[in-house]
């Protein structure tokens, strides 16, 4: 069994907790260390954006691995993301998990201005959102065009081996955020599930 710690980056987090907690989480043998991403959840307080804690994080362990559980489609677009991503992998070599979802806290879009559409439409963009970036993450350049997102040969540099950064996919709806698990991911995080419920849904 391996067991990981997911810490929640809008609930007071500061760089000397971020620092302390990674720290401890590899000498204690967690397996990998999870960072929300969340602007704030239910109230205001500090709190870090996980991607350039993740880079501290890559500079400063060793075995652990680590991401965003999970990163929501709507909020930064998905060029950046998968460049991040590539860059963070290839720092931490190869143990960055690249989480992503739909999305689904409408107070904090709303405080934010971010733009929050139906549900059908994040999985759309989630959908879309990883396809470009697998394209970012092939050799060569890459074009893509979708209803969303584009690409026109664009060759971003540099490129993680093939097979990475490893993809996790939050949600468990069955109509479409499972079948996009099992069509793309690595690993599924599916939290608030009753067993009967999750073993339906897993098989």
């Amino acid at each position: 069994m391996e067991i990981s710690l997911t810490v929640a980056g809008d609930s007071g987090l500061t760089w000397e907790r971020w620092s302390h907690v990674a720290a401890l989480a590899e000498r204690l043998g967690f397996s990998s260390l999870r960072m929300s991403d969340h602007y704030f959840y239910q109230r205001h307080r500090d709190s870090l954006d996980p991607y350039l804690a993740f880079v501290l994080l890559a500079r400063d362990t060793r075995r652990i691995r680590f991401g965003p559980l999970v990163t929501p489609v709507t909020f930064r677009e998905p060029v950046n993301v998968g460049r991040m991503a590539a860059q963070i992998d290839q720092l931490s070599n190869g143990r960055f998990v690249l989480g992503l979802g739909g999305g689904w806290n409408e107070e904090e879009h709303k405080a934010y201005g971010v733009n929050f559409p139906p549900v059908g439409e994040r999985l759309n963009r989630l959908e879309e959102a990883i396809n470009l970036m697998k394209g970012l993450w092939s050799p060569g350049p890459s074009t893509y065009k979708g209803r969303y997102y584009t690409l026109e040969e664009a060759d971003c540099l540099p490129k993680p081996p093939e097979g990475r950064p490893t993809l996790l996919i939050g949600g468990s709806g069955e109509k479409r955020t499972l079948r996009i698990v099992a069509q793309y991911a690595n690993e599924w995080n599916g939290i608030s599930m009753p067993p009967k419920a999750y073993a339906h849904k897993v098989e």
